[in-house]
Protein backbone atom coordinates (compact mmCIF):
# COMPACT_ATOMS: atom_id res chain seq x y z
CA UNK A 1 0.00 0.00 0.00
CA UNK A 2 1.43 3.28 -0.87
CA UNK A 3 1.73 6.20 2.21
CA UNK A 4 3.27 9.30 1.91
CA UNK A 5 3.66 10.12 5.34
CA UNK A 6 4.85 8.52 9.00
CA UNK A 7 2.86 9.85 12.15
CA UNK A 8 4.48 8.94 15.29
CA UNK A 9 1.95 8.57 18.25
CA UNK A 10 2.72 8.63 21.77
CA UNK A 11 1.05 9.50 25.08
CA UNK A 12 2.37 12.84 25.57
CA UNK A 13 3.25 14.38 29.06
CA UNK A 14 3.96 17.72 30.40
CA UNK A 15 6.98 20.04 30.27
CA UNK A 16 6.81 22.50 32.86
CA UNK A 17 4.76 22.73 36.24
CA UNK A 18 1.65 25.00 34.63
CA UNK A 19 1.47 21.80 32.00
CA UNK A 20 0.52 19.56 34.86
CA UNK A 21 -2.71 19.39 36.29
CA UNK A 22 -4.29 20.21 32.25
CA UNK A 23 -1.89 17.22 31.58
CA UNK A 24 -3.40 14.91 34.03
CA UNK A 25 -7.61 16.31 33.07
CA UNK A 26 -6.71 14.89 29.46
CA UNK A 27 -5.69 11.91 30.68
CA UNK A 28 -8.54 11.20 33.34
CA UNK A 29 -11.17 12.82 31.51
CA UNK A 30 -14.25 10.32 31.75
CA UNK A 31 -12.36 8.13 33.57
CA UNK A 32 -13.49 6.81 36.97
CA UNK A 33 -10.44 7.94 38.96
CA UNK A 34 -10.55 9.47 42.60
CA UNK A 35 -9.30 13.09 42.05
CA UNK A 36 -6.99 12.36 45.56
CA UNK A 37 -5.06 9.95 42.78
CA UNK A 38 -4.94 12.82 40.26
CA UNK A 39 -3.68 14.93 43.01
CA UNK A 40 -1.11 12.22 43.98
CA UNK A 41 0.11 11.86 40.43
CA UNK A 42 0.36 15.19 39.95
CA UNK A 43 3.38 15.53 42.74
CA UNK A 44 5.25 12.65 40.97
CA UNK A 45 5.80 15.52 37.90
CA UNK A 46 6.60 17.93 40.13
CA UNK A 47 8.73 16.06 41.98
CA UNK A 48 11.09 16.30 38.89
CA UNK A 49 10.84 19.99 38.11
CA UNK A 50 7.22 19.23 36.21
CA UNK A 51 8.21 17.83 33.23
CA UNK A 52 8.27 14.91 31.62
CA UNK A 53 10.70 12.97 30.21
CA UNK A 54 8.43 10.99 26.99
CA UNK A 55 8.41 14.14 24.96
CA UNK A 56 12.09 14.41 24.92
CA UNK A 57 12.32 10.60 24.08
CA UNK A 58 9.96 11.09 21.72
CA UNK A 59 12.15 13.80 19.38
CA UNK A 60 15.15 11.32 19.82
CA UNK A 61 13.24 8.41 18.96
CA UNK A 62 11.42 10.36 15.28
CA UNK A 63 15.56 11.84 14.78
CA UNK A 64 16.51 8.74 14.84
CA UNK A 65 14.02 7.12 12.83
CA UNK A 66 14.64 10.30 10.20
CA UNK A 67 18.34 8.88 9.98
CA UNK A 68 17.40 5.54 9.33
CA UNK A 69 14.89 6.34 6.77
CA UNK A 70 17.14 8.37 5.16
CA UNK A 71 20.15 5.79 4.82
CA UNK A 72 17.96 3.15 3.85
CA UNK A 73 14.23 4.42 3.01
CA UNK A 74 11.59 4.63 2.41
CA UNK A 75 12.06 8.51 2.80
CA UNK A 76 9.23 9.65 4.04
CA UNK A 77 8.45 12.70 5.93
CA UNK A 78 7.80 11.87 9.60
CA UNK A 79 4.81 13.38 11.85
CA UNK A 80 4.50 13.77 15.87
CA UNK A 81 0.80 13.80 17.82
CA UNK A 82 0.13 12.83 21.27
CA UNK A 83 -3.11 11.54 22.62
CA UNK A 84 -3.12 14.41 26.36
CA UNK A 85 -0.25 16.76 25.46
CA UNK A 86 1.01 18.95 22.55
CA UNK A 87 1.41 18.56 19.98
CA UNK A 88 -1.81 17.12 19.93
CA UNK A 89 -3.27 14.50 17.59
CA UNK A 90 -5.74 17.14 15.88
CA UNK A 91 -2.93 19.67 15.37
CA UNK A 92 -0.47 17.25 13.70
CA UNK A 93 -3.45 15.94 11.35
CA UNK A 94 -4.51 19.45 10.10
CA UNK A 95 -0.81 20.23 9.56
CA UNK A 96 -0.62 16.75 7.65
CA UNK A 97 -3.54 18.01 5.41
CA UNK A 98 -2.38 21.04 4.44
CA UNK A 99 1.40 19.64 3.75
CA UNK A 100 -0.87 17.78 1.24
CA UNK A 101 -0.96 13.88 3.33
CA UNK A 102 -3.72 11.87 1.86
CA UNK A 103 -2.55 8.85 3.54
CA UNK A 104 -0.37 8.15 6.67
CA UNK A 105 1.24 4.92 8.48
CA UNK A 106 0.89 5.52 12.71
CA UNK A 107 3.57 3.77 14.92
CA UNK A 108 2.00 4.05 18.63
CA UNK A 109 4.88 3.88 20.93
CA UNK A 110 3.47 1.08 22.58
CA UNK A 111 4.50 -3.13 22.04
CA UNK A 112 1.31 -5.13 23.31
CA UNK A 113 -2.69 -4.88 22.85
CA UNK A 114 -5.03 -3.72 25.04
CA UNK A 115 -7.75 -1.17 24.92
CA UNK A 116 -5.40 1.89 26.59
CA UNK A 117 -2.45 0.51 24.34
CA UNK A 118 -4.16 0.22 20.95
CA UNK A 119 -8.14 0.47 20.72
CA UNK A 120 -8.22 4.05 22.36
CA UNK A 121 -4.88 5.40 19.92
CA UNK A 122 -7.36 4.06 16.94
CA UNK A 123 -9.96 5.87 18.46
CA UNK A 124 -8.15 9.33 19.32
CA UNK A 125 -7.07 9.52 15.73
CA UNK A 126 -10.24 8.77 14.60
CA UNK A 127 -11.64 11.74 17.13
CA UNK A 128 -8.97 13.77 15.65
CA UNK A 129 -9.57 13.21 11.86
CA UNK A 130 -13.37 14.28 12.31
CA UNK A 131 -11.84 17.54 13.86
CA UNK A 132 -9.93 18.06 11.21
CA UNK A 133 -12.19 17.42 8.87
CA UNK A 134 -13.03 16.95 5.09
CA UNK A 135 -9.82 15.90 3.25
CA UNK A 136 -8.03 14.43 6.79
CA UNK A 137 -5.59 12.11 6.05
CA UNK A 138 -6.18 8.26 5.87
CA UNK A 139 -4.28 6.57 8.78
CA UNK A 140 -3.75 2.85 9.38
CA UNK A 141 -1.84 1.85 12.23
CA UNK A 142 0.96 -0.49 12.34
CA UNK A 143 0.26 -4.01 14.04
CA UNK A 144 1.54 -4.33 17.83
CA UNK A 145 5.18 -5.66 17.90
CA UNK A 146 5.69 -7.40 21.06
CA UNK A 147 7.41 -10.40 19.75
CA UNK A 148 9.14 -8.96 16.40
CA UNK A 149 12.34 -10.44 16.59
CA UNK A 150 13.91 -6.20 17.25
CA UNK A 151 12.31 -5.29 20.03
CA UNK A 152 12.97 -9.03 21.60
CA UNK A 153 16.59 -8.63 20.22
CA UNK A 154 16.64 -4.77 21.97
CA UNK A 155 15.64 -6.00 25.20
CA UNK A 156 17.49 -8.75 25.86
CA UNK A 157 20.73 -6.42 25.10
CA UNK A 158 19.20 -3.75 27.20
CA UNK A 159 19.17 -6.72 30.19
CA UNK A 160 22.60 -8.16 29.56
CA UNK A 161 23.92 -4.76 30.11
CA UNK A 162 22.04 -4.52 33.41
CA UNK A 163 23.13 -8.16 33.93
CA UNK A 164 26.81 -7.18 33.20
CA UNK A 165 26.31 -4.96 36.52
CA UNK A 166 26.27 -7.61 39.03
CA UNK A 167 29.35 -9.57 39.67
CA UNK A 168 29.71 -12.60 37.76
CA UNK A 169 29.64 -15.48 40.15
CA UNK A 170 26.22 -13.96 41.29
CA UNK A 171 24.75 -13.42 38.17
CA UNK A 172 23.03 -16.51 37.56
CA UNK A 173 20.82 -16.56 40.71
CA UNK A 174 20.10 -12.85 40.59
CA UNK A 175 16.22 -12.35 40.45
CA UNK A 176 14.99 -11.06 37.08
CA UNK A 177 11.72 -9.33 36.98
CA UNK A 178 9.92 -7.81 34.36
CA UNK A 179 7.42 -5.08 34.60
CA UNK A 180 4.32 -3.38 32.79
CA UNK A 181 1.75 -0.98 33.28
CA UNK A 182 -0.76 -2.37 35.35
CA UNK A 183 -4.62 -2.13 33.82
CA UNK A 184 -7.93 -3.25 35.08
CA UNK A 185 -8.41 -7.09 35.08
CA UNK A 186 -11.92 -6.58 32.92
CA UNK A 187 -9.39 -4.84 30.48
CA UNK A 188 -7.25 -7.64 30.76
CA UNK A 189 -9.98 -9.77 29.71
CA UNK A 190 -11.12 -8.59 26.34
CA UNK A 191 -7.38 -8.58 24.88
CA UNK A 192 -3.87 -10.39 25.00
CA UNK A 193 -2.11 -7.97 26.83
CA UNK A 194 -0.96 -10.30 29.66
CA UNK A 195 -0.45 -13.18 27.07
CA UNK A 196 2.27 -11.22 25.04
CA UNK A 197 3.82 -9.70 27.87
CA UNK A 198 4.41 -13.43 29.41
CA UNK A 199 5.36 -14.21 25.27
CA UNK A 200 7.62 -11.68 25.85
CA UNK A 201 9.37 -12.05 28.98
CA UNK A 202 9.48 -16.00 28.08
CA UNK A 203 11.45 -15.10 24.61
CA UNK A 204 14.03 -12.86 26.06
CA UNK A 205 14.59 -15.01 29.03
CA UNK A 206 15.40 -18.32 27.20
CA UNK A 207 17.81 -16.03 24.89
CA UNK A 208 19.65 -14.90 28.00
CA UNK A 209 19.96 -18.32 29.12
CA UNK A 210 17.90 -17.09 32.94
CA UNK A 211 15.50 -19.58 33.90
CA UNK A 212 13.86 -17.64 36.99
CA UNK A 213 12.00 -14.88 35.78
CA UNK A 214 8.55 -13.31 37.23
CA UNK A 215 5.68 -10.60 35.70
CA UNK A 216 4.86 -7.64 37.91
CA UNK A 217 2.88 -4.65 37.58
CA UNK A 218 3.36 -0.95 38.28
CA UNK A 219 1.47 2.43 38.00
CA UNK A 220 -2.15 0.81 38.49
CA UNK A 221 -4.65 4.53 38.86
CA UNK A 222 -7.82 3.25 39.62
CA UNK A 223 -10.17 2.88 42.68
CA UNK A 224 -9.05 0.49 45.40
CA UNK A 225 -12.32 -1.37 44.89
CA UNK A 226 -11.59 -1.97 41.15
CA UNK A 227 -9.46 -5.16 40.63
CA UNK A 228 -6.19 -4.31 38.44
CA UNK A 229 -3.39 -6.92 37.57
CA UNK A 230 -1.08 -7.73 40.30
CA UNK A 231 0.90 -8.61 41.89
CA UNK A 232 2.38 -4.97 42.31
CA UNK A 233 6.62 -4.36 42.09
CA UNK A 234 6.98 -3.02 45.33
CA UNK A 235 4.85 -6.14 46.89
CA UNK A 236 7.20 -8.77 44.75
CA UNK A 237 10.14 -7.03 46.11
CA UNK A 238 8.72 -7.65 49.72
CA UNK A 239 8.27 -10.95 49.22
CA UNK A 240 11.29 -11.35 47.60
CA UNK A 241 13.17 -10.26 50.68
CA UNK A 242 10.80 -12.69 52.34
CA UNK A 243 11.58 -15.97 50.81
CA UNK A 244 15.43 -15.11 51.60
CA UNK A 245 18.13 -15.96 49.05
CA UNK A 246 19.73 -13.66 46.35
CA UNK A 247 19.67 -10.15 47.00
CA UNK A 248 20.06 -9.17 43.53
CA UNK A 249 17.41 -7.48 41.85
CA UNK A 250 17.07 -7.02 38.23
CA UNK A 251 14.05 -4.76 36.94
CA UNK A 252 13.15 -5.05 33.14
CA UNK A 253 10.42 -2.94 32.33
CA UNK A 254 9.71 -4.67 29.32
CA UNK A 255 6.03 -3.16 29.07
CA UNK A 256 7.41 0.34 28.29
CA UNK A 257 9.63 1.81 25.27
CA UNK A 258 11.04 4.57 27.23
CA UNK A 259 12.15 5.72 30.43
CA UNK A 260 9.47 8.04 30.82
CA UNK A 261 8.09 9.04 34.55
CA UNK A 262 6.40 5.78 35.39
CA UNK A 263 9.63 4.37 35.20
CA UNK A 264 11.49 7.73 36.82
CA UNK A 265 9.08 7.63 39.88
CA UNK A 266 7.70 4.06 40.43
CA UNK A 267 11.14 1.67 39.71
CA UNK A 268 13.79 4.74 39.75
CA UNK A 269 12.66 6.29 43.00
CA UNK A 270 9.94 4.19 45.04
CA UNK A 271 11.26 0.94 44.33
CA UNK A 272 15.15 1.69 44.52
CA UNK A 273 14.51 3.53 48.03
CA UNK A 274 12.22 -0.24 48.99
CA UNK A 275 15.35 -1.79 47.76
CA UNK A 276 17.27 0.12 49.80
CA UNK A 277 15.68 0.01 52.70
CA UNK A 278 15.22 -4.13 52.28
CA UNK A 279 18.68 -4.86 51.72
CA UNK A 280 18.28 -5.23 48.35
CA UNK A 281 20.41 -4.94 45.19
CA UNK A 282 18.49 -3.22 42.78
CA UNK A 283 19.74 -3.04 38.93
CA UNK A 284 17.43 -1.12 36.30
CA UNK A 285 17.09 -2.20 33.24
CA UNK A 286 17.23 0.59 30.35
CA UNK A 287 13.64 0.52 27.96
CA UNK A 288 14.68 0.15 24.57
CA UNK A 289 14.53 3.61 23.65
CA UNK A 290 16.27 4.16 20.60
CA UNK A 291 18.48 1.48 20.46
CA UNK A 292 19.27 0.77 16.98
CA UNK A 293 17.90 -2.66 16.31
CA UNK A 294 14.59 -1.11 17.73
CA UNK A 295 14.78 1.42 14.89
CA UNK A 296 15.45 -1.03 12.34
CA UNK A 297 12.65 -2.34 13.50
CA UNK A 298 10.31 0.14 13.21
CA UNK A 299 11.54 0.22 9.56
CA UNK A 300 10.96 -3.37 9.34
CA UNK A 301 7.18 -2.57 10.05
CA UNK A 302 6.92 0.60 7.54
CA UNK A 303 8.23 -1.70 4.84
CA UNK A 304 5.93 -4.65 5.59
CA UNK A 305 2.96 -2.66 5.52
CA UNK A 306 3.95 -1.27 2.21
CA UNK A 307 4.31 -4.46 0.28
CA UNK A 308 1.78 -7.14 1.20
CA UNK A 309 4.51 -10.01 0.51
CA UNK A 310 6.95 -8.74 2.89
CA UNK A 311 7.08 -11.15 5.78
CA UNK A 312 5.68 -10.46 9.27
CA UNK A 313 7.92 -11.30 11.28
CA UNK A 314 7.88 -12.81 14.72
CA UNK A 315 8.85 -15.06 17.43
CA UNK A 316 7.65 -17.23 19.46
CA UNK A 317 4.00 -19.33 19.62
CA UNK A 318 2.24 -16.72 19.13
CA UNK A 319 1.29 -15.23 15.46
CA UNK A 320 2.23 -11.68 14.39
CA UNK A 321 -0.36 -9.55 14.85
CA UNK A 322 -2.88 -8.66 12.31
CA UNK A 323 -2.01 -5.45 9.84
CA UNK A 324 -6.06 -4.64 10.74
CA UNK A 325 -7.58 -4.80 14.36
CA UNK A 326 -10.86 -6.49 14.36
CA UNK A 327 -14.00 -4.55 14.51
CA UNK A 328 -14.29 -5.64 18.48
CA UNK A 329 -10.56 -5.92 19.09
CA UNK A 330 -9.21 -4.59 22.55
CA UNK A 331 -12.96 -3.39 23.36
CA UNK A 332 -13.13 -0.96 26.61
CA UNK A 333 -14.32 -2.94 29.47
CA UNK A 334 -17.79 -2.08 30.62
CA UNK A 335 -17.69 0.35 33.97
CA UNK A 336 -18.93 -1.22 37.13
CA UNK A 337 -22.38 -0.84 38.34
CA UNK A 338 -22.46 1.92 41.14
CA UNK A 339 -23.55 0.80 44.84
Amino acid sequence: MNYDAILVTSFGGPERPDDVMPFLENVLRGKNVPRERMLEVAEHYYHFGGKSPINDQNRQLIAALEAELARHGPCLPIYWGNRNWHPMLTDTLCQMKADGVHRALAFVTSAYSSYSSCRQYREDIARAQEATGEGAPVVDKIRAFHNHPGFVEAVVDRLQQALAKIPAERREAAHLIYTAHSIPVAMSQGCDYEKQLKETGRLVAEELGHKEWRLVYQSRSGPASQPWLEPDILDCLREIKARGGSSDVVIAPIGFVSDHMEILFDLDTQARELCAELGLQMVRAETVGTHPRFIRMIRELIRERQDENEVRLALGVLPPRPDFCAQDCCPMPRRPASS
